[in-house]
């Protein structure tokens, strides 16, 4: 029997400082592949793969599409894609982004969960919002193990707290303790496999080839009113356990919580295109408005007064809305 030779990780913010922690403190004889997925920006190089190398006994690479899984090795999910695993073979995904990230820590563990069921463990570290649950999620279901990083030892404690929210981990553990937990778990016979459940397979399809299909979409999820802010198509709603998740039929996926930031975003960008239209129509009727003025026009000039007034009005109306609605956001990010 196998053991858990398969370990999952995935961070955000804070994330460098931790992973750089735990590859400090790894055995140079682990009976394990790390895989790690932290949200990168495909606009500037990362050298993480250097300075993971230097920090511990372990090398640390950017995967590589196919490349065969080795032991005793680190690696880490590239820019733009999702770092997905088959069999014993690497993959780069170029599926939608998820929770608006592209590579994203879900789709990572639930192609980890569904390969190899209870070899695998997942593990959640420092980060914010909500990457990284659902996966979890999905390696539970498949027989593997989950760890969440203690939100209190979190440099960002969103990701390890919207995890336990949903779900009760194997362990929940300080950073400090990581380490010498993944080498005990690593030296563990993995348990009897476990039937991955068909949702999953359907989602790790979607990382892989970024081909989805509404047909499908309605046999796990039930249609939503929402729409996707990516590309304004239908979504659906997905529930796994006590999380919610909304899924269109391109691939775009949000938490909830994700969902709602997303919202707010696409509602700052209608307000802000409204007032700009405004300002422009108050700047026209007031052009118009001297026009008339300069030519004896009265009535048109009065005409074009009141329009002046009546855009003004709206102008000041939604620039209200706007101005309350960022009130709102410092005041729930206090």
């Amino acid at each position: 029997m196998a053991n858990r030779d398969i370990i999952a990780v995935g961070t955000s913010a804070g994330g460098v400082d931790a992973l750089q922690f735990l590859a400090e403190r790894l055995p140079p004889d682990l009976p394990a592949s790390i895989l790690v997925t932290i949200h990168l920006a495909k606009e500037f190089r990362s050298v993480l793969d250097e300075v993971l190398s230097r920090a511990g006994p372990l090398p640390a690479s950017f995967a590589i599409d196919g490349e065969r899984l080795r032991k005793g090795h680190i690696y880490i999910a590239p820019p733009d894609r999702h770092l997905l695993l088959e069999g014993e073979r690497l993959l780069l995904g170029a599926g939608p982004r998820e929770n608006n990230t592209r590579p994203a820590i879900d789709p990572m563990l639930r192609s980890v969960a569904l390969c190899c069921g209870p070899r695998a463990v997942g593990v959640v570290l420092t980060g914010s919002l909500g990457d990284g649950a659902s996966g979890l999620w999905a390696i539970e279901k498949c027989g593997g193990l989950s760890i969440v990083q203690d939100p209190s030892d979190a440099a960002f404690p969103d990701m390890p707290e919207n995890a336990l929210r949903i779900m009760k981990p194997d362990h929940v553990v300080r950073l400090k303790d990581l380490a010498p937990l993944l080498q005990s778990l690593a030296h563990q016979p993995a348990g009897e496999p476990v039937e991955a459940p068909q949702q999953i397979r359907f989602e790790v399809e979607i990382a892989k080839t970024g081909r989805s299909s509404m047909d499908e979409m309605d046999r796990f999820g039930r249609r939503s009113v929402l729409a996707c802010p990516d590309c304004h198509g239908v979504m659906w709603e997905i529930d796994e356990g006590d999380l919610i998740r909304y899924r269109c039929h391109v691939g775009h996926t949000y938490t909830a919580e994700l969902m709602d930031v997303a919202v707010d975003d696409n509602l700052r960008r209608a307000l802000a295109s409204a007032i700009r239209a405004l300002e422009e129509k108050v700047a026209l009727a007031r052009k118009l408005q001297k026009q008339a003025l300069d030519r004896g026009h009265n009535l048109v000039q009065d005409t074009w007064e009141e329009r002046v007034s009546e855009y003004q009005h709206e102008l000041d109306i939604v620039r209200d809305a706007m101005l309350r609605m960022e009130l709102m956001a410092a005041k729930a990010a206090e």
